[in-house]
């Protein structure tokens, strides 16, 4: 399958996805999750498209203590043919160039694009092309091309959000199999489903810890690489004006502090409130569920520790019922966190309810 015999285009940032076969007995695309190859002219490497590039994929995040760049960029140019193959062998790539350049970035590019297509990208109305699974399996690649440097820079800095959301949701799919392709621990979840009407899958190797009547918790205790999640719910809410980031943080630091503690009771995990570590809060809607996402930072009261956290607060309209899910690190001698707050964020989004669950009846 190839980008010119194909009738579906990314216009105007619509979603498209390109799969492969049922079936797909080829090889997987080699590299890190979170590294993006960008293909360019090496001549461009510094021109207002590298530097729009630069400034959406690898966009330092603030939501942790030490910030990180949203992917790891690797600028490559084109130099043969034999270049060209290993590049298509990557698991994220990037194609960026003026369409009617000389340059052998270029002329790839053309060569990706039938007529009709370059037309659109001539008149401005297409300029982003995501093709999926394209040379190898679980692979994102992607085109981007205008009538010159200037127009195509300022086309990525506008449609910065759409463009990250794209490749944000190949890299979580990704990590959802990462955590769960070496064993799963499907009890747990089974016993969550029938004795509370609600699941999350749970990696291999985490430990249950804590289990009351609404709040249940998991902990992977690795001596360098302590992670912790923990769920919390309530019944026969029917009314959910109050839900905003104020009160998920309040509700978050209550039950952190009531089950989440060090070594003593003044020990306790709560929120790094302060304008330097930035929380970042967004609202989704996962099938009929209206979910809530905060990332940010925890530290322990009266102790010298902190670490990323990601929570989702879960709405259940067809039972009434809200739910609270939180994944903590603390990890000081590691030094990239993004990675594993992806995987937290991939992993909250396995969350399901039973929209035939009664209380009464349970």
């Amino acid at each position: 399958m190839s980008v010119k015999k194909s009738s579906i285009i990314f216009v105007l940032l619509a979603s498209v996805v390109i799969t492969a076969c049922e079936g797909d007995f080829r090889s997987r695309a080699q590299g890190a999750i979170n590294e993006v190859f960008v293909v360019m002219d090496s001549t461009q490497f510094n021109s207002k498209t590298a530097e729009a590039i630069r400034a959406t994929y690898g966009k330092f995040q603030f939501h942790m203590l030490n910030p990180e760049e949203n992917y790891n960029l690797t600028f490559t140019d084109i130099r043969s043919n034999a270049q060209l193959d290993r590049l298509k062998g990557m698991k994220n790539i990037i194609f960026a160039g003026v369409l009617d350049d000389s340059t052998n970035v270029s002329r790839a590019i053309r060569g990706f694009l039938d007529e009709g297509v370059e037309s659109r990208v001539r008149s401005g109305e297409s300029f982003a092309f995501p093709i999926k699974d394209q040379w190898y399996k679980d692979q994102y690649a992607l085109i981007l091309s205008s009538t010159s440097d200037s127009a195509l820079a300022e086309k990525i800095i506008n449609s910065e959000r759409s463009l990250v959301a794209d490749i944000l949701e190949r890299e979580l799919s990704r990590w959802t199999y990462e955590v769960y392709e070496k064993k799963e621990q499907t009890q747990y979840s089974d016993s969550m489903w029938a004795k509370h009407g609600f699941k999350v899958r749970i990696q291999h190797d985490y430990v249950a810890r804590i289990d009351t009547t609404d709040f249940i918790s998991f902990r992977r205790n690795l001596e360098i690489n302590d992670r912790w999640m923990w769920i919390w719910w309530k019944d026969n809410v029917t009314d959910i004006s109050f839900l905003d980031s104020d009160w998920i943080n309040a509700t978050r630091d209550s039950l952190n502090q009531q089950y989440i503690k060090g070594s003593n009771d003044s020990k306790y995990v709560t929120t790094e409130y302060n304008e330097r570590i930035k929380r970042r809060f967004n609202s989704f809607q996962k099938g009929r569920y209206i979910g809530y996402e905060t990332q940010g930072w925890w530290t322990m009261e009266n102790a010298a520790m902190g670490g990323p956290f990601v929570n989702f607060t879960y709405y259940d309209p067809a039972t009434s019922r809200l739910f609270m899910i939180e994944y903590s690190q603390f990890a000081p001698s590691v030094k990239n966190k993004l990675p594993f707050i992806r995987q937290f964020r991939a992993m909250g989004r396995t969350f399901e309810s039973d929209s035939t669950w009664n209380q009464t009846s349970s």
